[in-house]
């Protein structure tokens, strides 16, 4: 027997009203929110991993705000590409998430070059809610497939644990992943 249509549609508006979740991605990665670490925080994980961008913290924090994405998200990009700016391209690119650069931008070796880590911060949120939020690929497991895809030699099963045992880690208040 099949159902009518309007019976599916009553089922899925009250699964939608049983589940809030659902209407935002239903998870518990998504990255738009409100933060889920300090700036303060911030900056202790930057200075434990001997990160370049030590201090920077309420950088990364306030350009989470202004994007309405928890900058626990930016702070696990961070640590995934370039392990805070101490490993790869980014020691020269001060990019937060080596993100590939268009014809005409300040470059090094195929990747946008910023002139500060804050600048490379800015870009990195403002990347996400541009190309991904708006989109409407909002959790991890959306967002990195397309961010950092397999046809790029990556790993995308591995970067999104890696994403989300940070953001466990952090939330819980462990600076050390």
């Amino acid at each position: 027997m099949l159902v009518p249509f309007a019976a599916l549609v009553m089922m899925a508006l009250l699964w939608l009203i049983a589940d809030p979740l659902a209407l935002r991605g239903g998870s518990h990665y998504a990255v738009v929110g409100a933060p889920s670490v300090s700036a303060n925080f911030i900056d202790q994980v930057l200075t434990a991993y001997e990160s370049p961008a030590a201090g920077k913290g309420q950088a990364l924090y306030a350009d989470g705000i202004a994007y309405h994405i928890d900058p626990v998200y930016a702070l696990a990009f961070f640590l995934v590409e370039s392990r805070f700016g101490t490993a790869g391209v980014a020691r020269v690119t001060h990019s937060l998430g080596n993100i590939r650069a268009l014809p005409g931008e300040a470059s090094y070796e195929g990747y946008r070059r910023y002139t500060s880590w804050e600048q490379g911060f800015a870009d990195w949120y403002r990347l996400i809610d541009e190309e991904y939020v708006a989109r409407g690929l909002i959790t991890i497991d959306q967002i990195v497939p397309v961010y950092a895809p397999a046809t790029d030699s990556n790993d995308v099963a591995a970067y999104i644990r890696t994403v989300k045992l940070a953001v466990d880690t952090w939330r819980a208040g462990k600076v050390f992943v």
